[in-house]
């Protein structure tokens, strides 16, 4: 019998994968960076102000057939932009918004943007920790 020569190593190496993994990592790159060096501005508070404001709270609530509430107090529509002026312009004044579960989006989206065109900075939302196991 005659004996195999021993096999040679290749002498050439496929580079392709390796020029696949670059070219992905460098698409990968491309990506990140700009998101990365993107930055938005924000307002970011103080750590102590130097006099504290009283705050002075508004509640304003949306029922389940959209009619609104201010305070207590029903209001209309057409007078809640005034309303809403009003209270941006309070040095302490502080909207919050409470909206019932079946109210309609549609009644909520409007009263929002009515509160963003008045210029309200200080918005908050009421707990909605009694819909808890509702849905």
């Amino acid at each position: 019998m005659s004996a195999r020569p021993a096999p040679e190593p290749m002498a050439a190496i496929n580079i392709t994968p390796l020029i696949d993994v670059l070219l992905v990592l460098l698409i990968m790159f491309i990506m990140t960076i700009p998101a990365m060096t993107h930055t938005v501005a924000i307002d970011l508070p103080t750590s102590q102000p130097a006099t504290p404001l009283p705050q002075q709270r508004h509640l304003l609530a949306i029922g389940p057939s959209g009619a609104l509430t201010l305070d207590g107090g029903a209001i209309a529509a057409s007078a809640l932009p005034a309303r809403l002026a009003a209270i941006a312009d309070e040095p302490g004044g502080m909207l919050t918004l409470d909206a019932d579960a079946g109210a309609r989006y549609e009644a909520v989206d409007r009263v929002l943007g009515a509160v963003k065109r008045a210029g309200v900075t200080r918005l908050g939302f009421a707990d909605n920790a009694r819909f808890a196991g509702t849905f």
